[in-house]
C-alpha cells in the first residue's frame, strides 16, 4: 500500500473515529512491518490506538464523494489490532537473546528506532504501555528500561487464545457444533496470521499442548482448562487485553486471504435499467 506515505491518492476508508476531531487527531496513517511477513503495510493510528486496514473490492465499481469520483472502488476498512502484536518482533530483537541469557534492557526510543521506518515513531505514545503486559521494567531515574519476557508473553498469548475461544462461538451460529478442540485450532489459527512461528506460535502450540502442523489430520491433544491457571485473572483487570486485535472478524479466511472480487453489473447496464424507469 505505497499511498499510506508520500502519495497522494484518493480512497475510501471507513474508520472508528472520534467526530469532534481535528487535525492529527483524526488519524495518521502509518508504513510499519506486518509483525509475521515482515512486508511494508499500512496501519492507522487514531484514537490513541492502532487499526490495521483490510481491503475489498468488487470487479468493477467506483465511488461518488460529493462532485468527485473515486475512481478506485475498493473499500478499506480499518479494525484495531493489539500494537502489541506489531512490536513484538522489534522487542524480541531489541534484547539481543543469546541462549539462556534473558537480554538487554534497553530504552523504547532505540527500541522503535527502525531505518526507513519513521512510522514507529508515532508509536510512542501508546508502547509504553502496551509492552508493560509482556515485558519487565526498570526505572532509573525518569528513563524506563524494557525487556521482553517470554513467560509474560506466553502468558498474554494464552489469553488472547481464551478471548477468541469465547468470542468465535458469538460470531457464527454454525460455532455451536463445533467441539472446543476444534474452536481451539481456530483460534491458534488466527493468532498464527500475527505471529512468528519461531519462536512464538510454536512456544504457544507447545504450552497447549497442540501440534504446529495445522494441516495435520491428527492436529490437536486434548486441552484442558487448567493451563496457565492464574493468566487469565492477571489479565482480566488491563484494559490493553479488552483488544482483541481486530482479528476475531476475520474466522473465515483463509491462511493466504487474498482480496475477493465480486461479480458485479456494468456501469452501462446499470443507467440503462435506470432510464427505462
Amino acid at each position: 500500500m505505497a499511498w499510506c506515505e508520500g502519495v497522494e491518492e484518493t480512497r475510501l476508508l471507513v474508520a472508528l473515529s472520534d467526530p469532534s476531531a481535528t487535525g492529527d487527531d483524526m488519524g495518521r496513517l502509518l508504513s510499519l512491518h506486518h509483525p509475521k511477513s515482515g512486508d511494508t503495510t499500512c496501519y492507522l493510528l487514531i484514537n490513541g490506538g492502532l487499526q490495521e486496514l483490510n481491503w475489498f473490492k468488487q470487479s468493477y465499481g467506483s465511488w461518488f464523494l460529493g462532485d468527485y469520483i473515486c475512481e478506485d472502488g475498493g473499500l478499506y476498512l480499518a479494525t484495531p489490532v493489539d500494537p502489541v502484536f506489531i512490536l513484538l518482533p522489534m522487542f524480541d530483537e531489541a534484547r539481543m537473546k543469546n541462549g539462556d541469557d534473558p537480554g538487554k534492557f534497553r530504552q523504547l526510543d532505540e527500541i522503535i528506532y527502525v531505518h526507513n521506518y519513521p512510522g514507529y515513531h508515532h508509536l510512542s505514545s501508546i508502547a509504553e504501555k502496551s509492552m508493560e503486559v509482556v515485558c519487565d521494567c526498570k526505572e532509573i531515574g525518569s528513563t524506563k528500561f524494557f525487556r521482553l519476557n517470554d513467560s509474560k508473553v506466553v502468558a498474554w498469548m494464552y489469553y488472547k487464545v481464551q478471548q477468541l475461544k469465547q468470542t468465535l462461538p458469538k460470531l457464527d451460529k454454525n460455532y455451536a457444533a463445533r467441539t472446543q478442540k476444534d474452536i481451539l485450532g481456530d483460534a491458534v489459527m488466527i493468532l498464527g496470521e500475527y505471529l512468528k512461528d519461531e519462536p512464538w506460535l510454536k512456544l504457544l502450540c507447545n504450552n497447549l499442548g497442540f501440534r504446529l502442523n495445522m494441516d495435520d489430520d491428527e492436529a490437536a491433544a486434548d486441552i484442558t482448562e487448567t493451563l496457565l491457571p492464574t493468566t487469565h485473572s492477571s489479565f482480566n483487570s488491563n484494559p490493553i487485553q479488552e483488544q482483541t486485535g481486530g482479528i476475531e472478524k476475520r474466522v473465515t479466511r483463509s491462511k493466504k486471504a487474498k482480496p475477493k472480487e465480486m461479480n458485479s453489473h456494468s456501469i452501462k447496464d446499470m443507467f440503462s435499467r435506470a432510464s427505462r424507469r
